[in-house]
């Protein structure tokens, strides 16, 4: 449980939700989070230690650490993920067709059956070292990951994509187009580019339709490249990613 997620809101609306669990019939133990990456120790242990039924209470973050800890235990494979959305964005229970409102979201935990769904795994380098996470919804590169670092440093007062447009427009002139090398299917590629996306699930920045046929269990990843864009341009294409008709701009591959 993040208590912090949804604008701190979560750790009060626990006393409602867990009283749901256990009126749909389900006995558990739970854990507060507390502090960034704490999700993905105690969800490890928890897996690692023979629990079966990991739920992650909060937002698209504590989803994605609770995913790593459960992905990096001992029992990966016999662990399933549940997710009680409290946070601002809820993009990856909107990909994978969980309800956004908690009340519904804890009989879906017990009224849906288990669905297998494809991981994503990004390696990196951090202060020397190579590191690998995993993702279950969608990875950035580029002005994406600019504008998600931005958004954690805002107040989250409001739910759904309002978070991510400040930080969007937080970043937007501040930020330049890089110079990547891409290499997909073999294919290698120099390019400038606004941004990258790699994706899982279909939804981003609170109900944004990055990748609209992104499919979680279709054992592929949707990329989508957006070219050397302009800043006004990113304006005028903005309202269709909404609608997931971007991917038809001349500057969207």
């Amino acid at each position: 449980v993040n208590p912090v997620a949804g604008a701190y809101s979560t750790r009060r609306k626990w006393s409602r939700i867990s009283k749901l669990l256990k009126y749909v019939g389900l006995s558990f133990d739970y854990e507060y989070t507390e502090g960034v990456g704490h999700a993905i120790e105690l969800a490890r242990a928890a897996a690692s230690d023979g629990y079966r039924y990991i739920v992650a209470v909060g937002g698209d973050g504590t989803v994605n650490e609770v995913a790593n800890g459960i992905l990096h235990s001992t029992s990966p494979t016999e662990t399933s993920l549940g997710v009680v959305s409290t946070g601002t964005g809820s993009d990856f229970a909107r990909s994978v067709g969980i309800p956004r409102d908690y009340t519904s979201a804890c009989s879906f935990l017990v009224s849906s059956r288990r669905r297998l769904i494809d991981v994503g795994v990004v390696e990196f380098k951090s202060k020397g070292q190579t590191l690998q996470r995993f993702f279950v919804n969608v990875a950035g590169v580029g002005f994406d990951a600019t504008v998600v670092e931005a958004t954690e440093k805002l107040p989250k007062y409001f739910g759904g994509t309002i978070p991510y447009l400040g930080g969007l427009f937080r970043s937007l002139f501040s930020y330049r187009n890089k110079l990547v090398t891409l290499s997909v299917g073999g294919r290698v590629e120099a390019k400038r580019i606004l941004n990258v996306v790699v994706a899982n699930g279909g939804y981003v920045g609170g109900g944004m339709h990055i990748a609209p046929k992104a499919e979680l269990g279709d054992n592929l990843l949707d990329v989508l490249i957006i070219g050397d864009m302009g800043k006004f341009e990113l304006l005028k294409a903005l309202p269709t990613v909404y609608k997931g008709t971007h991917i038809n701009h001349p500057k969207v591959g």
